[in-house]
């Protein structure tokens, strides 16, 4: 069954006692009664399947971890409460038998390394920064280090640089250290982690899985060691999604197979479109041949792919100049989020990068003159419209 018709068919329609629903109910009981004491004595002891309590397991949440689970090729998922949940799960599953040390990519979404540094750091959980696209650093980082996990991106926020996930999980295996992998901004249509090696991939489903800015939460999927440490770390903590937005990431990812394909085409228009602004001092899109991952992309991602995700600083600007354009803008959303069907401008060092000081962030690439584009599904020419009138209005 090929992945579009996956997102459609699987897992739904199950039968409900003498009917069978169309697609997934809500269903939001805390508890579940059964006939017989034995039967709920072996669904308490994971012998049978079936719901017992609602932190335990949800019918509804239950079909999206299925469908999850097939399209990301895992042994189970844990659906969550929110991205950041998700991963702080998947760290949680990969150390708890491991040296509390991850490596990170260093570049990675700022709330991301917030959780590594201020929040695990002071737990004894030591974190380590490398470019992960320099392999050869990489290999070295892991000799010296001997890390518990690592931690990348697939495609990384905001400057969207592509890591070598095959050869850089190649390596995590060879020093038994599992590879975490975000890959909300590829989403399973792109690239499937799991299938490259990695051990966990994780989604902030409020962004491509859901798609209409009206869900929070997170999933989680792993191979089959790192998903019992989830499952059994979600059920006694409880990080998990609710069942209205389970049903709502349910009925979005009906149309991801879609929604991502326009996503992706008007992308490539918009990031050539910005290329030749004036206005534009550089453009940062995997599309471009001249990506320094460009050989990555080409291997690991289906030909045409690249992402819905554009990048870009406009010439000669500070905040007070980002500002103004931004402000001038009247179709594209200023939202701090992406992967919905509009289209979304998001100012870095303030929103998704605004716990790292101004130095670090320098340091990292991410200039005071960046914004960063998720290109949604309207007519292209009206986005590309938008931005031409914002960019010159701007400069007046």
């Amino acid at each position: 069954m090929k992945f579009e018709t996956k997102t459609v068919h699987w897992a739904d329609r199950k039968k409900q006692g003498n009917y069978i629903p169309v697609t997934t109910p809500i269903h939001t009981a805390a508890s579940y009664v059964y006939d017989s004491m034995d039967q709920l004595d072996r669904i308490f002891g994971q012998e049978e399947q079936g719901p017992s309590y609602a932190r335990f397991d949800n019918p509804t949440r239950s079909t999206l971890e299925e469908l999850m689970r097939e399209l990301e090729s895992g042994a189970g998922a844990v659906a969550c409460a929110s991205g950041m949940i998700a991963i702080h799960t998947g760290i949680m599953a990969a150390l708890l038998d491991r040296p509390k040390r991850i490596i990170c990519a260093s570049a990675i979404y700022g709330a991301t390394a917030h959780l590594l540094m201020n929040i695990l750091g002071p737990l004894g959980v030591e974190t380590t920064m490398v470019d992960l696209c320099d392999l050869k650093a990489f290999e070295e980082a892991v000799a010296e280090v001997k890390p518990g996990a690592v931690i990348m991106e697939t495609i990384s926020n905001p400057l969207l640089r592509v890591g070598a996930m095959d050869r850089i999980s190649e390596i995590c295996r060879r020093a038994n250290a599992p590879l975490i992998v975000d890959n909300t901004f590829a989403t399973p249509l792109l690239v499937r982690p799991l299938e490259l090696g990695a051990h966990i991939t994780v989604h902030s489903a409020t962004k491509y899985l859901g798609g209409h800015g009206d869900v929070l939460g997170g999933v989680l999927v792993a191979d089959q060691d790192c998903y019992d440490a989830a499952k059994s770390i979600s059920r006694t903590l409880g990080p998990i999604m609710g069942p209205f937005d389970a049903y709502l990431t349910l009925r979005g990812i009906k149309t991801l197979g879609l929604r991502v394909t326009r996503q992706n085409e008007n992308a490539c228009r918009v990031a050539s479109y910005l290329a030749s602004n004036p206005n534009v001092e550089r453009v940062y899109f995997p599309g471009d041949p001249k990506h320094p991952d460009a050989e990555t992309i080409a291997r690991l991602f289906p030909k045409g792919f690249y992402g819905a995700m554009v990048s870009f600083e406009l010439k000669n600007a500070g905040r007070a100049e980002v500002f103004r354009f931004m402000e001038k803008l009247q179709l594209v959303v200023r939202a701090t989020s992406l992967g919905d069907v509009h289209t979304m401008i998001l100012y870095p060092a303030m929103a998704s990068h605004r716990d790292l000081a101004p130095k670090q962030r320098q340091r990292l690439g991410i200039h005071d003159n960046l914004v960063r584009l998720s290109v949604g599904i309207e007519a292209v020419e009206d986005i590309v419209a938008d931005l031409e009138e914002a960019l010159s209005e701007s400069r007046q």
